[in-house]
This record gives C-alpha cells, sequence and structure tokens, in this order.
C-alpha cells in the first residue's frame, strides 16, 4: 500500500553548484552530496532539497522557474527577510501580511521562489 510520504524537492537549475552556493550561504548548511549535475541538502525536518541540472535531467525540462514556491515557516520573518537582504538575496515580494499570516518572497539564482511565512496566530 502506499502512504504519500514527501522525500525531497527537485528544482531544476542551470548550475547546480553556484546554487548550492546560495542555498548553503542562506540555510547556513552543507549539502550531503554534490556533484557538477546534482546537489542535495538534508532539511532539519528529514525532507530533502535537490538541486539538478536543467540541462541534464530526464526527460527533458521545459518549464521555466517561479511556477512553484518552496515555502519555510519562520520566527521572525522581518529578522530573515533583513538578515537575507544583507546577503544580496533577490526579494520578489517584501514582508507582507496576508490572510494566511505574515510572509515574504525570495528568488533563488534560476527565479525560484522561497517563501518564508509564519502563519497568523502561531506562537
Amino acid at each position: 500500500m502506499f502512504t504519500p510520504n514527501l522525500g525531497f524537492v527537485l528544482l531544476f537549475v542551470a548550475n547546480p553548484l553556484k546554487s548550492s552556493l546560495f542555498y548553503q550561504d542562506i540555510f547556513g548548511i552543507k549539502p550531503i552530496e554534490s556533484s557538477p549535475t546534482f546537489v542535495m541538502f538534508a532539511l532539519s525536518n528529514g525532507i530533502m532539497l535537490g538541486l539538478w541540472s536543467r540541462y541534464t535531467a530526464e526527460p527533458h525540462v521545459a518549464a521555466p522557474a517561479g511556477a512553484l514556491e518552496i515555502c519555510f515557516p519562520a520566527d521572525d520573518v522581518d529578522a530573515l527577510f533583513e538578515q537575507w537582504g544583507s546577503k544580496m538575496v533577490t526579494m520578489a515580494q517584501k514582508p507582507t501580511d496576508m490572510d494566511f499570516g505574515r510572509t515574504f518572497v525570495a528568488l533563488d539564482p534560476d527565479g525560484h521562489r522561497i517563501r518564508v511565512y509564519k502563519l497568523a496566530g502561531a506562537q
């Protein structure tokens, strides 16, 4: 029987090693696997984040970056926005109060959307 359990997320990138440096900087962790065409990070909750070369992935990747978001909760959205901003991370959305809570959106070097949020009413 199949039990749906998210194991990892793959982002298709132009240069996995370059993208790896971006994620190492904002996450403060090293990858657990690294090659010229693929890099894998183990996140603290057990989910893996893979960066795969869009040029070597099979089947061929035709979709552009930015069609989905990877989302991370944070205790202090505004402080993390300032921290990432000081690292010259490109921002698509400044900290904003939305119906679900406080949030901002950053972009990785390929234009993948990284949403940081704190749900309304969360302690």
